[in-house]
């Protein structure tokens, strides 16, 4: 009998023998397995004996799927974007796929209904994190404040990773009077993989949107590379630090606000804001889009700002380095930052310098090429991450242009962005 693609086969290879599901292989004279371990093995058709076969029907996955409430169990909310967590291996096409009804979810991970039941799972877009745009953040604002507001304890938001601290941050600032949990969780490896940490992702953070005191946006992910615990991490004091490691999100110039594990353990670590379940949240959307961030480096030829004067931007978040520093006193006058800074300050255009070192926190006061450019009218951004002083003044930007205010509100802690006593510890530096 020959095996065709989601039967569970039995075969041997010389004296070993292996059993495991058929998937998709690109070549007709291999054949390739998923092993109960979650990995794939492959080998020449004519090199092994099969053992046995045996027809599976299509998992229940491939059919409608529905799900049902579960009284007795905190109510929440789930939101789907996208990204590899909201994915799963599709053996008829080979490789994963993003999942066709957010409601598959439950399939991906059953565990939950143990936990939450959901009140509402919507996915008012499906893309890449990486093709976020402002407007992203705007559907998903309004759609988090509905959620709470219509008596939702948390809401978790599934989401691809690469620019998940960026949602996080935009959404500590444009979600105001939270007072509930929202959990934005994503995986680093794929369901088709043995290491796949979306599940356990998903499970912890259904623990805090619906059972814990949190009362702001946070990331909820693997907190080790084995499958201890999960980090909860503020919103914005968070950052993905590895490309690939399922520990990849650390807090910056913080702790972490809590772990939680897959029993439903919480253990407190820093102070957050405390839930508060009758609040209601208003989503204030209003963003300025000619916003960039614009990372100095040596040998920058700083002319580049004139680009983004003669563009008509509002707002520039410049990575400087250290303690805010970008050249002044240059052996070739063209590299000096001076005369640029100065004419986009003419212009009317707002600057920021965050350190591009990450921890620690810019200061113009302890050389002169800082007091240089503060007195020029340049914001200092305190220990913000750019990621997160980009979107903060993007934010502040969709609501005044007046110089004074957007700095008393860029050096006003709004959303916990501003750690006025960095403190040290195992979770940073």
């Amino acid at each position: 009998m020959q095996p065709e693609v989601g039967d569970i086969i039995k075969f041997k290879k010389g004296k070993i023998k292996y059993e495991g599901i058929v998937i998709p292989s690109p070549k007709k004279d291999s054949i390739i397995i998923k092993l109960s371990n979650g990995y794939n093995i492959g080998f020449k058709k004519d090199s092994i004996e099969i053992i046995s076969v045996e027809k599976k029907e299509k998992p229940k996955i491939f059919s409608e799927v529905k799900f049902e409430k579960n009284k007795g169990l905190p109510e929440i909310s789930l939101i789907s974007t996208g990204g590899t967590i909201a994915s799963r291996v599709d053996y008829e096409a080979g490789g994963v796929r993003w999942l066709m009804k957010p409601e598959e979810i439950f399939f991906m991970t059953p565990e939950l209904s143990n936990v939450v039941t959901f009140k509402n799972i919507s996915s008012p877009f499906q893309i890449a994190s990486e093709s976020m745009t402002f407007e992203c953040y705007k559907i998903l604002a309004k759609e988090v404040a509905n959620e709470l507001n219509s008596g939702s304890k948390g809401v978790i938001i599934t989401h691809g990773t690469d620019t998940l601290h960026y949602t996080s941050a935009a959404l500590s600032f444009m979600l105001q009077n939270l007072s509930k949990p929202v959990c934005l969780v994503g995986a680093q490896r794929s369901p088709d993989r043995g290491s796949f940490d979306g599940s356990m992702n998903l499970i912890c953070a259904s623990y805090i949107a619906g059972q814990s005191d949190i009362g702001e946006a946070v990331i909820v992910m693997h907190g080790e590379m084995s499958d201890t615990y999960c980090n909860v991490l503020r919103g914005t004091k968070v950052r993905k630090m590895h490309s690939t490691r399922r520990d990849t999100f650390r807090p910056i110039n913080s702790s972490s606000l809590a772990k939680i594990y897959m029993n439903g353990k919480f253990e407190k670590l820093s102070d957050y804001k405390m839930r508060n379940d009758d609040n209601e949240v208003y989503p204030d959307i209003e963003l300025e889009e000619k916003t960039a961030i614009i990372k100095a480096y040596p040998n920058f030829n700083p002319d580049i700002l004139d680009y983004y004067i003669d563009k008509g931007y509002k707002g520039l978040v410049i990575e400087a380095f250290a303690l805010g520093h970008v050249p002044t006193n240059t052996i070739n006058d063209k590299f000096s930052w001076i005369d640029p800074v100065k004419r986009a300050r003419d212009e009317g255009i707002i600057i920021v310098f965050a350190t591009q070192c990450l921890f620690g926190r810019v200061n113009p006061f302890v050389y002169s090429n800082g007091r240089i450019m503060e007195e020029m009218g340049v914001i200092y951004a305190e220990d913000m991450l750019p990621e997160v002083a980009y979107l903060k003044l993007s934010w502040i930007l969709g609501h005044t242009n007046d110089y004074f205010e957007i700095k008393r509100n860029m050096l006003s802690n709004m959303a916990n962005e501003i750690n006025y006593r960095i403190k040290g510890g195992k979770d940073g530096l």
